[in-house]
């Protein structure tokens, strides 16, 4: 599903699929740009409706399902599994970062479309990923770098993951996307517009191409190539008519 007009063909043949057998159809896991072409696809079909599920609330890279129009979301058993990936022996551990879990994976061969989300915390990674392959993961993945590790199969119900953040505080002239932007990721307008414009950048999932978008607050922003954060909102402005505003960026 790399080209858009594979994309759609393939979201058509999978909405098909779940008409014709009145239950889901389910893609690999999308990452933001597939996610918003399937919705902009099935928004042409009056037969399906489209749901999307990473694991957890708040994950980036999510699996999308085609469903009848008369099915409620709870009823949909998605072919997703958790992996609890820590080291066989915390002592000699390394401090690992998500580059290097996706790294090990895509050396063991596994493409990134079976791959969801990588939580990554201080001492160990929580993957998720299709439900066929969790068992070839588990026994395959048994080194991350230099480190030994370890992976079981974890419940998803209840699963939080909080990324880590630093906190972003400036002025700037308006609360419109390419001022934000700029701040979030320390980088002039100028050279976020073309981003932008060319279909980078997304809030709260959605594909926005207009630099004159305003935030709301809770927005979050992601470019591709740059990550993403959170715009916390907006309070007072100095003597210029400037306004402070807070975000704050993933690391």
């Amino acid at each position: 599903m790399e080209k858009e007009g594979l994309s759609e063909k393939r979201i058509r043949e999978l909405a098909s699929r779940a008409d014709a057998r009145g239950c889901p159809a389910f893609t690999d896991f999308l990452n933001l740009n597939e996610q918003n072409i399937v919705f902009e696809t099935i928004q042409k079909f009056s037969f399906v409706k489209g749901e999307t599920f990473g694991g957890y609330e708040g994950a980036e890279r999510r699996m999308a399902a085609l469903i009848p129009p008369d099915m409620p979301p709870e009823k949909i058993s998605w072919p997703v599994c958790c992996i609890r990936i820590a080291p066989r022996s915390l002592k000699f551990a390394e401090k690992l970062t998500h580059r290097d879990f996706l790294g090990a994976l895509m050396h063991l061969g596994f493409e990134r479309s079976v791959l969801g989300d990588i939580a990554v915390t201080d001492t160990e990674a929580y993957l998720f990923c299709i439900s066929r392959f969790s068992e070839l993961i588990c026994t395959e993945l048994t080194q991350v770098r230099r480190t030994q590790v370890v992976c079981t199969l974890c419940e998803m119900e209840g699963f939080e993951y909080t990324p880590p953040t630093e906190k972003l505080r400036g002025s700037i002239a308006s609360v419109r996307l390419d001022a934000v932007m700029a701040l979030g990721f320390g980088a002039s307008r100028s050279s976020l517009l073309s981003l932008i414009e060319g279909g980078s950048v997304y809030v709260n999932g959605k594909l926005v191409t207009s630099n004159a978008y305003t935030l709301k607050e809770g927005d979050i922003v992601s470019a591709r190539g740059l990550g993403r954060f959170r715009y916390i909102g907006a309070g007072g402005q100095t003597r210029k008519g400037r306004i402070f505003v807070e975000a704050e960026r993933f690391v």
